[in-house]
């Protein structure tokens, strides 16, 4: 039995053009950082992949430093201090949504009782008015805010109005830090449009190797002080021998996915569509999370009252289909979501939630697929529906 992989948000499988660029890396010699022929090729490869990723996000590509992935990149740019188009600038509080992902509640270098929550609405958005009072109180106080929020949502795939978040946190001279990571590749994103002083992408979210991400600049002239500290790699931005296949093969995945998206969104967003016209066709009493929102085109976060996350998810997997929770703790055991507790989600409704996320992989059938393990799935939840309604 083939089985069927819906879970792009937590790892998008390998692109063909992404391996094909690693094991050609792989299977050359040579530190990025020496200064002969074999070193050289190296540092071919690394910035080849600097000026892709680049491209993906309209960025310049002397602003891409290369991280071993997202949370390295959140952690760095989640600093107090830093040079913000070439004058130092110092900031006091970090404000982040209620939604985010742990890696940005973490705080990065700043301290936990300097870290403040904006709370959302009942589809994970940010409260601009709130937001807005938030900064206020800051700037009157004198405090500069650093202001970091989740781009798109790694559970809902809501996206958030990021350019009116700049526009408020800009006005009090404020920082402005976005995690792009789940809608860089899948949905339209430009750096300068977004308003973002700095943003961080992953690579295995748009098919490229685990192992891999990167911090984006809004100009050469923002730099943050490095967290890993030795060798001047990365223009000194960033320590330590480049990960040189895997940031050849973020840069294949990030070339291929800036090709193909337009018409992959549109495809996408199509697979939804049939996605969720079809639970609710088999069981009109699901809920879709965040569905009166703009989402990425690849989300569908949702819920039916009755089973719990748990016995759903062995559920499809045992009928060979891979789905998430969308939160899960470090034991492994599936917890309720924080972002739907955010939202003030009934708690017996989000204690059944599942997470469907699709990608360049994902065909039609899989959603045919799907369905018909959906309607296993949910059974005695239909057969009580049925009769109910008789």
């Amino acid at each position: 039995m083939n089985r069927v992989y819906l879970d792009h948000n937590a790892t998008s499988p390998l692109r063909p053009a992404a391996r094909e660029e690693m094991l050609a890396a792989l299977a050359e010699i040579g530190n990025a950082s020496s200064v002969h022929r074999e070193g050289q090729a190296a540092r071919a490869r690394v910035e080849r992949a600097r000026e892709q990723v680049a491209r993906l996000v309209g960025a310049d590509p002397q602003t891409v430093v290369f991280t071993s992935g997202a949370t390295e990149a959140i952690a760095t740019a989640l600093s107090p201090e830093l040079e913000l188009s070439g004058r130092a600038v110092a900031c006091d509080v970090l404000l982040v949504s209620a939604t985010e992902h742990p890696a940005v509640r973490a705080g990065g270098r700043f301290a936990a009782d300097k870290i403040e929550i904006i709370p959302v609405d009942g589809s994970g958005l940010i409260d601009l008015a709130m937001l807005d009072a938030m900064l206020a109180r800051h700037r009157g106080a004198g405090r500069r805010p650093f202001v970091s929020v989740m781009a798109a949502n790694n559970e809902t795939g809501a996206i958030q109005p990021f350019a009116e978040i700049a526009n408020l946190v800009h006005a009090v001279e404020g920082i402005f830090h976005a995690d792009a990571v789940q809608i860089v590749g899948r949905y339209p994103f430009d750096l300068e449009t977004s308003g973002a002083d700095l943003i961080s992408i992953s690579s295995h979210k748009l098919g490229g190797p685990q192992g891999a991400g990167a911090l984006i600049m809004r100009d050469a002239g923002t730099r943050v002080p490095p967290l890993l500290r030795g060798g001047g790699q990365e223009r000194g931005a960033r320590a330590g021998t480049e990960n040189v296949a895997g940031i050849a093969g973020f840069g294949a995945a990030a070339e291929d996915a800036a090709l193909a998206m337009a018409e992959n969104t549109g495809r996408l967003a199509g697979l939804r569509e049939k996605l969720e016209a079809g639970i609710r066709s088999i069981l009109p009493s699901t809920v879709v999370f965040s569905e009166a929102a703009l989402r990425v085109p690849n989300t569908t976060y949702f819920a039916v009252p009755g089973i719990t996350t748990e016995t759903a998810l062995i559920g499809f997997d045992l009928e060979g289909v891979a789905v998430s929770s969308g939160s899960a703790c470090s034991s492994g055991k599936v917890a309720v979501s924080e972002t739907l507790k955010a939202m003030k989600v009934e708690p017996g409704l989000a204690k059944g939630a599942i997470r469907v996320s699709t990608g360049w992989s994902t065909a039609d059938t899989d959603i045919v697929r799907f369905l018909e393990v959906f309607a296993r799935v949910y059974a005695p939840v239909i057969k009580t529906s049925r009769t109910k309604a008789a």
